[in-house]
C-alpha cells in the first residue's frame, strides 16, 4: 500500500471513530489487534472505544499530525472535550480540557493490527 492509501484508509478510520460507526469498525481494524501490548481482538477494541465515547460525550478525534511509513502510521491526535468524571485518575469532573494523543499504528493490509497509544496526562493535570 503507498503512503497516500494508507494515510486515506487512516482518516477514513477516524472518522469511522468520529460518526461512532462501530458497525463499520471492522473494515479498518483487525480481529487480532493489540493495543500497547494487550490483545484486544476487534470485540475489545470496540469496548474500549465505546467506553470512551460514554465517559467523553464530546469526544472527537482531530488529527493534528500524520506521518506515513507503510505499513506504520504515527498520529498525533489532539482533543478538546469534556470527561464526565474521571479521566485517567483525574477528577476531571465535566471540566473541559485539552491534550494530545500520540499513536503509532502498524497495518496488515488496510487494517490496524497493533496500536501504541501514550496520552499527555500531564497537560491535563496542568489544567486541574
Amino acid at each position: 500500500m503507498t503512503r497516500t492509501d494508507l494515510s486515506e484508509v487512516y482518516r477514513a478510520y477516524i472518522a469511522c471513530l468520529n460518526g461512532q460507526d462501530w458497525t463499520r469498525l471492522g473494515q479498518f481494524v483487525d480481529n487480532e489487534v493489540s493495543h500497547n501490548g494487550r490483545r484486544f481482538g476487534l470485540s475489545g477494541y470496540r469496548a474500549m472505544l465505546e467506553k470512551d465515547f460514554e465517559a467523553i460525550p464530546d469526544l472527537h478525534f482531530n488529527v493534528q499530525l500524520l506521518v506515513s511509513d507503510p505499513p506504520y502510521i504515527a498520529s498525533r491526535l489532539e482533543f478538546d472535550c469534556t470527561p464526565k468524571g474521571t479521566f485517567l485518575g483525574l477528577p476531571v469532573n465535566g471540566k473541559k480540557v485539552s491534550f494530545c494523543e500520540n499513536v503509532f499504528y502498524e497495518f496488515r493490509g488496510e487494517k490496524i493490527a497493533q496500536v501504541w497509544s501514550v496520552i499527555d496526562k500531564a497537560a491535563i493535570e496542568a489544567q486541574l
